[in-house]
């Protein structure tokens, strides 16, 4: 193989390389060197996200991989999220687990090294190889514990995140072996691995259930009800830094992936009136269990479920345009939900609580960051004129246009469901008497990672029309394309 025919996956291969680099350097630095891995890491990553642009990425290999527009626009905004998740943890991480930086952004590079060959694989073999490299990093962060001084707390620590950990891998076993079996099914039938021809294979009993089944495993890995167990106890339990890395990269990954799937894999009518079911079943459930929630992660876990329930909507419909406000939908959630968290991870990790409590009076201690925490939650909530109104506007539009009118008043209604819960948290930062009256400090680095979120959504809320143009662009791609 040629190097030339690498160019499709050039930017996973820098990624990959560097990361490796990263880790052998780490084994031979002091520790007092150790601080600098983060920007290592911001610099590499900044690096493929210029070699994106300078590689349109478009190209085949074999029958494995095909780059489009669709594939470059989803490595790049995988990029990005995990850019702000590491410049915004940065700080926090060099203090907690001095020691350990280095395996901490080893995982995650790789971690979005298998995120970013999903979307343009081809053949059911990367496709699951793809989804282990994303997912085996991520029972591991999920498990990092801060260095604390006292005993009783670091034993605390442990045990808060071995039980988050558990629960992801438990969850992440059982929907690979789900996956698995239904792949089995499906390549059986068609006799081969390659997605084309299980669109061409006769839809016989087996070969529905192994679709059916793969669609179960791919609702593990997206946090889809009924396969939503693992989100709030993981959420809760795992650093907050890695919380906001786990609820935008891979849930944005795994939803390229059913992309993927329902385009070139799936017939629709066999795919549709299931993805129907999770969407509403999705939408009602992650909005009514966010309410009673005093815990902030455990809420914005539920308001994840929901989340994802509006975005199987338009995979419901299909089409150019639904996939193209799915995509659309899916920036403004990635910068919406990487701003809500970081401004969380501000508070609670400061003052360990990340309660409702713990956010009281956060408008009086720290004006801006009360401010930013109220335009995400506005924009996750869908209320004009930031990017999360658009998002939903252009989705129901798209769903409505496909002739679906009762499932546009069904997401409505749980829209309005979930601005109380939006609101209980907005209510804590601004009229509730804060606890501690002295202001709010914030690291530097995390702090300019809330404001280049908050700038990309009230920015692209008032002026959404680039990234619209971009998001259909790769929705015609994904369609027209291999």
């Amino acid at each position: 193989m040629s190097l030339e025919m690498l160019q499709p996956i050039a930017v996973e291969l820098s990624i990959c390389g560097g990361a490796i680099v990263l880790l052998l350097v780490d084994m031979y630095l002091p520790d007092g060197a150790r601080k600098h891995l983060a920007s290592l890491t911001a610099l590499l990553l900044v690096v493929a996200l210029y070699l994106s642009t300078r590689f349109d990425g478009q190209g085949a290999i074999g029958t494995v991989y095909f780059g489009s527009a669709f594939t470059q626009l989803c490595k790049r905004l995988l990029i990005v999220a995990t850019l702000g998740a590491v410049l915004g943890g940065r700080d926090f991480i060099a203090k907690v687990a001095p020691r350990r930086q280095g395996e901490y952004y080893f995982l995650i590079l790789m971690c979005l090294t298998g995120m970013m060959l999903l979307p343009g694989a081809r053949d059911l073999i990367l496709l699951i190889v793809s989804f282990e490299l994303m997912g085996i990093p991520l029972y591991v962060l999920t498990a990092f514990v801060r260095d604390e001084a006292s005993p009783e707390r670091r034993l605390a620590a442990t045990k808060q995140a071995a039980e988050a950990s558990l629960k992801l891998y438990l969850v992440g076993a059982a929907s690979t072996t789900v996956t698995l079996f239904g792949l089995s099914l499906l390549v059986g039938g068609a006799g081969s691995t390659r997605l084309d021809a299980l669109l061409a294979a006769p839809a016989t009993p087996l070969h529905i259930a192994g679709l059916l089944l793969v669609l179960g495993g791919m609702g593990f890995k997206i946090g889809a009800v009924p396969f939503h167990m693992w989100v709030p106890d993981t959420y809760q339990g795992a650093l907050t830094p890695v919380v906001a890395f786990l609820s935008v990269a891979p849930k944005a990954a795994g939803m390229a992936t059913l992309m993927v799937l329902s385009v070139k894999a799936v017939p629709s009518s066999i795919w549709q009136p299931a993805l129907t079911v999770l969407a509403v079943v999705s939408m009602t459930v992650g909005n009514l269990m966010a309410l009673p929630q005093r815990n902030v992660k455990r809420l914005l876990g539920y308001s994840g479920v929901a989340q994802i329930g509006y975005m199987l909507l338009a995979l419901c419909v299909g089409g150019s345009y639904a996939l193209a406000m799915l995509l659309f939908y899916l920036c403004g959630y990635v910068v919406t939900n990487l701003g809500t968290f970081l401004v969380v991870h501000a508070v609670a990790d400061r003052e360990g609580d990340d309660s409702l409590d713990g956010l009281s009076g956060l408008a009086r201690r720290s004006p801006w960051l009360g401010l930013s925490l109220l335009m995400f939650l506005l924009s996750l909530a869908g209320i004009p004129f930031v990017i999360g109104f658009w998002s939903k506007l252009y989705l129901f539009m798209a769903v409505y246009q496909a002739g679906q009118g009762w499932l546009v008043v069904v997401g409505a209604v749980l829209a309005v469901v979930g601005l109380f819960y939006y609101l209980q948290v907005a209510r804590a930062a601004y009229m509730v008497a804060p606890a501690k009256p002295q202001p709010l400090q914030v690291e530097p680095w995390l702090a300019v990672m809330i404001v280049v979120c908050l700038l990309l959504v009230t920015g692209l809320g008032a002026y959404p029309g680039p990234l619209l143009e971009v998001c259909q662009q790769a929705a015609d791609a994904l369609l027209l394309g291999r």
